[in-house]
């Protein structure tokens, strides 16, 4: 399945062990992101590192892992969508997720309500209802 993450699933599993980390890794799920995502974390990075249970070296290592799990996709391919989004989005910090979903024609792996229910072009899936569709986490 293939899907925009959000940064907010990237806190959650840097912060917490557990399904979101999960589904993170899992090879079923094709992940994209825009190229500014992975810079968020270098800014936020010792905030992250106080309020998780995971060392500095836990913490980079499992970063590691989702750089490489995570497509990161350039600015100029998600660009010319930003207008048509900027007319749906119920918020101008979702516009750049809601643009690479429209550049790629895939859903959007969020737990932002606002997200799922300010618009009804792109399917947003919470954390909960992608454990549920795909089946992934269970043994």
């Amino acid at each position: 399945m293939k899907l925009v993450v959000d940064a907010n699933i990237l806190f959650a599993a840097l912060i917490k062990e557990g399904s979101t980390a999960e589904l993170l890794i899992s090879d079923k799920l094709q992940l994209f992101a825009p190229e500014f995502l992975f810079t968020e974390f270098t800014k936020y990075e010792e905030l992250i590192l106080k309020k998780t249970h995971r060392s500095r070296e836990e913490f980079n290592q499992l970063l590691e892992i989702l750089k490489e799990q995570i497509t990161i996709v350039p600015k100029k391919k998600i660009t010319p969508f930003i207008d048509k989004v900027e007319k749906i989005s119920p918020d101008p910090k979702d516009n750049v997720y809601l643009a690479l979903a429209f550049a790629l024609k895939s859903n959007i792996w969020s737990n932002d309500k606002r997200l799922k229910q300010g618009q009804e072009k792109i399917t947003v899936f919470s954390t909960e209802e992608l454990i549920e569709k795909t089946n992934l986490l269970k043994v």
